[in-house]
């Protein structure tokens, strides 16, 4: 049950904290009385919240007389006792109306639709706990796997299980040909920045939304940075594996403070701008590079062309998509252009740097060390798996000196993962349960706001930007009444969300054969 939220010694419940007689009532001013945001939707089951939560105050409307607050009973005297702002918030009675939770219709007979239809969802790739939980408490069956799975078996696993929903990390590929293969799949999460595992383009023809967590792990994404600049200035990593072969081998020659070094950004997005912050309060001076002009936080400052970060960088790090513009982004060339005793740095993604250039430019000193987070290909489990038969460059890269090579960690550390679970966790319940594409990558984004009431159905059509889709769908819902209507495009596809009113299970299935038989269709689902 929620708990109520504590302000000194009071609770947003009206008791005190510490016990006794209630000494004050949440306010229930005009300005707390609101309708629900636009697209504030609860993810809990349906029940009420509790009495003076937060959900309670985000959908309570106060009992009125002629316009204003209800007053409290007369006093014994005959004269209204709520005389003051705060005694009419204590005298106050609510009522508290939680959003319909909406269940899928599907083409079965109309006795089989009183039957609770349970999503299920396949997690793989050791999906944190505050997603499985969150799911789990919708009511979906969750079935979980630590590993990644490679296509066929994946392909197997999603058919044979009938999932509606698939959640996956970094090393699963979902290709063309696993979209094609499975029907039932309705979204995919991506519990991580990156969604180039995914085939977005073939997926948003198959009516299935992508999101991921561009957000969620940034500040850890961030940190590693400044622990990467640290031991590379330090040559720590050097040091440490001497150690352990019973070498010792104190130098100064090569190692160098952090302090008024300049720290070149490329991409200043999410990560770039938190790891100036944090490079800035390190004594760093902080440089980027973007496609797009973007305000600086504290005194970093753009320049103009990447080669003009080349040349000024003591340290360059890489925080950008893998996309075809990015592709080998740093090669040969742009590591001669580097500052001699420069390091690089890359936690993004794989493919962004010439792997075997760097092998080159470290072994002929021209580059002091680097950090490789990310790579080309990568193993689809733990294990003795990182080798010369999955990247042919590894020999020549692991004899580099200076250099620290991890398993693409960035972002796997515990709070990163919690956050990342919530957050995808509760888009995912967004999409199935309303229908909201908010934060979808492959989708346009459209959101109407939550349901109050039982006689309410809401369509989710998703279908081929073509001419005259709306007004064949507008045809078919002419003889309802359409209280909301939405639609957007992105590419290719385009997405639609209508809330009708007074439908009979009859009409129910008569939108629904209605919508999905339109030759522009590519999927669709009415939620009641």
């Amino acid at each position: 049950m929620s708990q109520p939220l504590n302000i000194g010694n009071l609770n947003l419940d009206g008791s005190s904290a510490g016990g006794g007689q209630p000494s004050l009532a949440y306010s229930t001013s005009p300005i707390d009385q609101f309708s629900p945001p636009k697209h504030h939707y609860p993810l809990n089951n349906g029940d009420a919240p509790a009495a003076g939560s937060f959900s309670a105050r985000m959908m309570t409307s106060p009992k009125q007389t002629n316009g204003f607050p209800a007053s409290s009973p007369s006093s014994a005297g005959g004269l209204p006792s709520a005389t003051s702002p705060r005694d009419r918030a204590r005298s106050l009675s609510t009522t508290v109306q939680a959003p319909k939770v909406l269940t899928p219709f599907v083409p079965r007979s109309i006795e089989e639709q009183e039957e609770k239809v349970h999503p299920k969802v396949l997690l793989l790739e050791n999906v944190n706990e505050s997603a499985i939980n969150m799911l789990r408490e919708q009511g979906y069956v969750v079935e979980t796997e630590k590993s990644a799975l490679g296509e066929q078996e994946l392909i197997d696993r999603l058919v044979k299980g009938g999932y509606s929903a698939l959640g996956i990390r970094s090393k699963t590929k979902v290709t063309a040909k696993v979209i094609e293969s499975v029907k039932n799949l309705v979204v995919i999460g991506c519990f991580c920045i990156g969604t180039n595992q995914v085939d977005l383009l073939a997926a948003g023809r198959a009516g299935i939304a992508v999101f991921n967590s561009p957000f969620s792990n940034s500040r850890s994404v961030a940190e590693l940075v400044i622990s990467e600049i640290v031991a590379l200035s330090r040559q720590m990593v050097d040091r440490a594996n001497e150690m352990r072969q019973g070498i010792w081998n104190k130098v100064s020659k090569g190692c160098w403070e952090i302090r008024g070094k300049t720290l070149g950004i490329v991409g200043y997005g999410h990560i770039g701008a938190q790891l100036s912050v944090l490079a800035e309060a390190m004594g760093m001076q902080v440089r980027y590079f973007d496609v797009i002009p973007i305000m600086p936080l504290g005194q970093a400052q753009q320049v103009g062309t990447l080669d003009d970060l080349l040349a000024i960088s003591d340290f360059l790090t890489l925080h950008v998509p893998e996309i075809p513009e990015t592709m080998n982004l740093i090669g040969a060339e742009e590591m001669r252009k580097m500052k001699k005793g420069s390091y690089l740095i890359n936690n993004a993604r794989g493919k962004v740097v010439d792997l075997a250039a760097l092998a080159t430019s470290l072994k002929s000193g021209h580059l002091a060390g680097a950090a490789i987070d990310v790579f080309p290909r990568e193993p689809a489990a733990n294990g003795k798996y990182f080798n010369e038969d999955l990247n042919p460059f590894f020999p020549a890269l692991s004899t580099c000196p200076n250099l620290i090579l991890t398993p693409h960690i960035g972002g796997s550390t515990e709070e990163a993962q919690r956050m990342i679970g919530a957050e995808v966790g509760a888009a995912l319940i967004r999409y199935i349960n309303f229908g909201s594409t908010l934060g979808a990558v492959n989708f346009p984004e459209v959101s109407l706001k939550p349901i109050i009431g039982d006689d309410i159905v809401r369509l989710c059509f998703a279908h081929l930007n073509r001419p005259g889709v709306l007004k064949a769908v507008n045809a078919i819902l002419g003889a309802y009444n359409v209280e909301r209507q939405l639609t957007d495009s992105k590419g290719e596809v385009a997405y639609l969300m209508a809330d009708i009113a007074e439908v009979s299970p009859e009409g129910v299935r008569k939108i629904y054969d209605g919508v999905s038989s339109l030759e522009a269709s590519v999927a669709t689902r009415v939620l009641y």
